[in-house]
């Protein structure tokens, strides 16, 4: 699945091997700034093929001038439910919508599977991200702030599809 933003250069495409390293660096420059990096995002960054894509989700790239400059992940959590994880902008790429096209495209890749609902965690200090969540729809939700995987989070949101 491709699409071309004429309008930008911007080229949306789901996940090919070659693109393990930038989804890895792009991930690990956003966390390793705000937070610290888990055991989970180790294990996640390092084997996305097999933690991600095999057991039914996607992984989505964004392309400016032939280079990457987003990404984000779907994680299968049911037969009609996926998880928005490990989603980043390079951040010099910030502020100029990618996030946005980002997102309304792995939706869409949802929508085509059939999947009723996106969840996902995050934290709170992410203004940013909570304001592009919401501006597609998701709903905060009661969250206990134990997450098994990652200590950082502290909300929890979902959006019907």
């Amino acid at each position: 699945m491709t699409l071309h933003d004429d309008n930008a250069d911007l080229i949306l495409r789901t996940f090919r091997p070659d693109d393990r390293d930038a989804f890895r660096d792009l991930n690990l420059d956003w966390i390793s700034k705000y937070f610290w990096v888990e055991e989970a995002d180790r294990q996640m960054l390092s084997n996305p093929g097999s933690k991600i894509i095999k057991p039914g989700g996607q992984i989505f790239m964004a392309e400016f001038r032939n280079r990457t400059v987003g990404t984000c992940a779907l994680l299968r959590l049911g037969e009609d439910t996926y998880e928005l994880g490990k989603m980043a902008v390079a951040e010099e790429s910030r502020g100029l919508g990618v996030g946005r096209k980002l997102l309304t495209f792995a939706i869409e890749w949802a929508r085509e599977q059939g999947a009723r609902k996106i969840f996902l965690v995050s934290n709170t200090s992410l203004t940013p991200a909570i304001t592009l969540y919401e501006s597609h729809g998701f709903q905060t939700i009661p969250y206990d702030d134990t997450d098994p995987e990652y200590a950082r989070s502290n909300i929890a949101m979902e959006l019907d599809l």
